[in-house]
């Protein structure tokens, strides 16, 4: 049996607001503190799957999340209970050696 996760993938750009980038990093960094190895993607696919398909409810939804006030988020700065988990993307080179020596 193949399973949901399993699937062909398919790459998604969204933009959405720092503060909402930054929880979904806090929320990776939950999960590995409950022992799960997972990606962002991985999360957002599960947060996805768990919605309702009920449209009163998706509205209801959507409008809660566009009557957050700018510092909403603001808590999860101070959440440094949780382990470290390497940042998405690729990583960057270490910046050249300058020795002032001539190679």
């Amino acid at each position: 049996m193949e399973l949901l996760h399993q699937q062909q993938r398919r790459t998604t750009s969204v933009q959405w607001p720092e503060d909402v980038d930054r929880r979904l990093n806090l929320l990776v960094r939950a999960a590995t503190a409950a022992g799960e190895r997972t990606s962002r993607a991985e999360l957002l696919a599960a947060l996805v799957t768990a919605a309702d398909i009920e449209p009163e409810q998706l509205a209801a939804l959507l409008h809660r999340y566009r009557r957050l006030p700018e510092d909403a988020l603001a808590s999860d700065a101070a959440r440094k209970d949780l382990p470290h988990v390497r940042a998405p993307g690729p990583r960057r080179a270490a910046p050249a050696s300058t020795t002032g020596r001539a190679g």
